[in-house]
């Protein structure tokens, strides 16, 4: 159709449309560097391809959610925070202002500033149903290397 406006399909094959041949075939592209903060299981060439892990930002999105919407107990999060953040996070898991009826809430966006080395503001846009939170929390780098919570707020 010459006048659509519709993207074309660009995704690759699957599996399944390929001919035997091109099943066989080794790929010689390049697998992509991991993005800052991601750590990567590394393989052999010609092996199953590397699994890329989650960034911490991630991984402690879902950590303060699960204990803000009930799904975990707060003590869950006592090894991965620091300073007044686990005070923080049991005030606030005890309002539960996550939790919510039917609908489980998931993360929706994440994005993050680095105000310096070792150090990461994170805000995580909650989904539950129809309403939208929001999450904010400071993520600090030990001196063993390990991410911990150091604040965390939670807004309407």
């Amino acid at each position: 159709m010459a006048g659509s406006t519709r993207p074309g399909d660009n995704r690759p094959p699957s599996y399944r449309t390929r001919t035997p041949a091109q099943r066989t075939r080794r790929s010689t592209a390049r697998v992509p560097a991991p993005r800052i903060g991601t750590a990567t299981l590394t393989t052999p060439a010609g092996t199953a391809p590397r699994v890329p892990q989650l960034r911490p930002t991630d991984h402690f999105a879902e950590l303060l959610l699960a204990v803000l919407s009930g799904q975990r107990p707060v003590h869950a999060m006592l090894r991965h925070t620091a300073g007044q953040a686990y005070d923080e996070l049991a005030r606030l898991a005890e309002r539960g202002p996550l939790r919510t009826r039917g609908t489980r809430p998931v993360v929706r966006d994440i994005g993050w500033f680095v105000p310096r080395e070792g150090a990461l503001e994170v805000f995580a846009r909650i989904a539950a149903g129809d309403r939208l939170r929001a999450l904010a929390f400071r993520l600090e780098q030990g001196r063993d290397l390990r991410w911990r919570c150091t604040a965390v707020e939670v807004g309407a």
